[in-house]
């Protein structure tokens, strides 16, 4: 992930800001929860070679790369349906080579996301709407990132959008633009705005960009996109507190996590997403999670 990247992060306060006052509200007026609490938890793509004979075992060719990640992370950040909307063949081939308990977080196509009417008008929601329901049971939540110069101005044809969107789809969805979390109030009639339609919000934990941490829930789903430094200690610190956050969530009855680990090339997602599980057992054990081990490699005696 280049955006909020930073090459020193020697001066950058990580620590997880208190809830704001809209989460709390939130939180508060969550019906009880009657199941226990569920964190996915994945990076963001199954096409690591360098994962072969690490989290992959040895000798996985690329068609295996799917169902090798799928035994390993329980959700995938899936950027590639960003650059194009997926067929048929492919949603079920997708479904069909991960586990049952597997959900895939899709990201809304760039040519919705990014176009002046959101999409509104063309054909463009309708076919990703159809195509994606091809997922079925493992349909988890996609996430729409909006381009970093969408701020207040086009607010209503972001409201148009909601209005219109498939209620049978989950969605959460990411701002950048910096006028988001400078103006309190702005914010707020965005954050309120989601609230009615159900719609969650993306929390974003990258060193450069500190502001969009802005901890602010509008469902029982939360989101989150957490960008490393290559596994220095810092990484492991913001970690742990992330899990003491999510205990809390779940005890105001927050019913779902998804955690997406980031790190330099995604090689080392990984590592991290391997700490995350051990905490959550550790620290919520009741939480319903799963997350990768490395594969056991074969000791020759000769």
């Amino acid at each position: 992930m280049k955006f909020g990247k930073s090459d020193d992060i020697s001066q950058v306060d990580f620590s997880i800001p208190p809830d704001p006052i809209g989460s709390g509200l939130i939180l508060n007026h969550l019906e009880k929860r009657d199941t226990a609490p569920r964190v996915f938890i994945g990076a963001t793509g199954w096409g690591m070679k360098e994962w072969v004979g690490q989290w992959y075992p040895k000798g996985t060719k690329q068609k295996g790369y799917l169902s090798a990640y799928g035994k390993q992370f329980n959700t995938i950040e899936l950027n590639t349906t960003h650059y194009r909307i997926p067929n048929i063949e492919l949603t079920t081939k997708w479904h069909r080579e991960t586990p049952e308990d597997f959900v895939f977080c899709p990201k809304i196509p760039q040519t919705i996301s990014h176009s002046r009417e959101l999409g509104l008008g063309g054909e463009h929601i309708e076919i990703f709407s159809r195509e994606i329901k091809e997922l079925k049971n493992k349909l988890g939540c996609c996430f729409m990132q909006m381009p970093p110069y969408f701020n207040l101005d086009r607010i209503k044809i972001l409201e148009r959008f909601l209005s219109e969107w498939d209620v049978e789809i989950p969605l959460a969805l990411e701002v950048r633009h910096a006028d988001w979390f400078k103006d309190h109030s702005q914010g707020e009639e965005l954050f309120k705005l989601l609230q009615k339609y159900n719609i969650s919000t993306v929390i974003t934990d990258v060193a450069g960009r500190r502001d969009v941490l802005h901890m602010r829930l509008t469902t029982d789903i939360a989101m989150i996109r957490f960008v490393g430094k290559g596994l220095v200690d810092s990484d492991y610190t913001r970690i742990n507190d992330w899990v003491e956050r999510i205990k809390y969530w779940f005890s105001k009855n927050l019913k779902t996590v998804y955690f997406f680990t980031h790190e330099p090339d995604n090689i080392l997602s990984p590592e991290l997403a391997e700490y995350m599980t051990m905490k959550i057992k550790e620290i919520i054990p009741e939480a319903i999670v799963r997350g990768p081990k490395k594969v056991k490699q074969q000791i020759s005696l000769f």
